[in-house]
């Protein structure tokens, strides 16, 4: 059956493998960038499959506008992916206002203001499929990364949330949890504001883990996201969290094994005060 998309950060990396597949599929696509001419080659590849539109998640016009686009080429649209992201390095002391508003204005509020323009097409048309590109950095602390961190914990709060409100209305919602993909991620990280050396010890290192990931021969492929990302889309009841890739899948279990601990020894811990 074929499903009608729309895509937000097509122009490289997740997105573009994704819009790809999808194209190649058969599949209805949207595929959106905030400079468009980026996927002048796909959109000439997949002239029956595939449109384009101009959209910085930023913008509330531009996210009305893409959604509407949508709606009038395909008739309706049975999957959102909100992709649209980056990265903020910095310690959380070396991180501006300004950086971490901007940090939070494309990673949460792009894809709660997206979500919100296609909900009322999915109230008439009886349902649709959330998907929301988090990352392990959702529920996993990275040095240097507070900013990132904050906004990818944010996110799936949001789509947590709006799973339980909208699912009788026909909605599902999927939180996809990648680990290190082989993208344009690390090069693109946006440089805190100010560097205190305090922090150097710490940053420096994780700084030249962040931009030698790609170098990593274990790294996952875009293709991999992509061909996840297609079978989540036929299945009847997809997952509300789903990890990407081997290292996804070890960083949370061991997460969540740490936590459960933390709390049993906290709960030990009071009850025996209490007693």
């Amino acid at each position: 059956m074929i499903k009608r998309w729309l895509i937000t950060g097509c122009s490289n990396g997740l997105g573009r493998a994704l819009a790809e597949r999808l194209a190649a599929e058969g599949d209805q696509v949207l595929a959106t960038a905030r400079r468009p001419e980026t996927l002048d080659d796909l959109a000439a590849r997949f002239p029956g499959s595939l449109r384009t539109a101009e959209l910085d998640v930023r913008d509330p016009d531009q996210c009305r506008s893409a959604v509407d686009r949508a709606l009038a080429a395909f008739g309706g649209i049975d999957i959102l992916v909100n992709n649209a992201a980056y990265g903020q390095f910095g310690a959380l002391e070396e991180v501006s206002d300004a950086q971490l508003a901007a940090q939070f204005d494309t990673n949460v509020f792009g894809s709660w203001r997206l979500t919100r323009a296609i909900l009322p097409s999915w109230r008439t048309q009886g349902g649709g499929h959330a998907i929301f590109v988090s990352s392990v950095a959702g529920l996993v602390a990275f040095p240097g990364l507070a900013a990132y961190n904050a906004s990818k914990f944010a996110l799936e709060g949001a789509a947590e949330t709006l799973a339980v409100e909208a699912a009788h209305l026909g909605v599902k919602v999927t939180i996809l949890q990648p680990g290190g993909f082989a993208t344009g991620y690390s090069a693109a990280l946006s440089a805190p504001s100010e560097r205190i050396d305090a922090y150097a010890p710490i940053m420096d290192g994780a700084f030249e883990a962040m931009s030698n990931m790609n170098s990593n021969p274990a790294i996952n492929s875009p293709e991999l996201f992509a061909e996840v990302v297609w079978r989540v889309s036929r299945m009847p009841s997809p997952p509300l969290r789903l990890p990407i890739g081997l290292d996804a899948e070890a960083m949370l279990k061991s997460a969540y094994a740490d936590r459960l601990d933390e709390f049993d020894k906290v709960i030990a811990a009071r009850q025996h005060t209490d007693g």
